[in-house]
């Protein structure tokens, strides 16, 4: 019943919720992997923090698509775990440091000669 309150929070809020522990993801695995036989209800479980999980990676990237869009300068990370920060973390850095190619490349000021080739 827990984990159903948590996936509709998750659901309803736009911003991410506290979950109730930094490293759900990595212990429902293990716990998953090598336990299942002793604990009850253990397909629901699974599906549950799977269906949570999707949730929170669907606004990390909404989220991180609306920084890059908006050409924003910081982020704040409030209750993500280093997981899901991880998810994102390469196509995160290669996107501002595209931006930041760009950016340098159009400063005004700069000589815009053209080549012909």
């Amino acid at each position: 019943e827990k984990l159903e309150e948590i996936r509709d929070q998750e659901r309803k809020e736009d911003t991410f919720t506290p979950m109730p522990s930094p490293y759900y993801m990595e212990l429902t695995k293990l716990l998953l992997n090598y336990a299942s036989d002793n604990i009850p209800k253990a397909d629901e479980i699974r599906t549950l923090v799977k269906e949570t999980w999707d949730t929170r990676i669907a606004k990390l990237r909404l989220s991180a698509d609306s920084f890059v869009r908006q050409q924003e300068a910081h982020a704040k990370l409030d209750n993500l775990t280093l997981m899901e920060i991880n998810t994102t973390g390469t196509f995160l850095t290669q996107a501002l440091d595209h931006m930041y190619k760009l950016r340098t490349n159009l400063q005004p000021g700069e000589s815009s000669q053209s080549q012909d080739f």
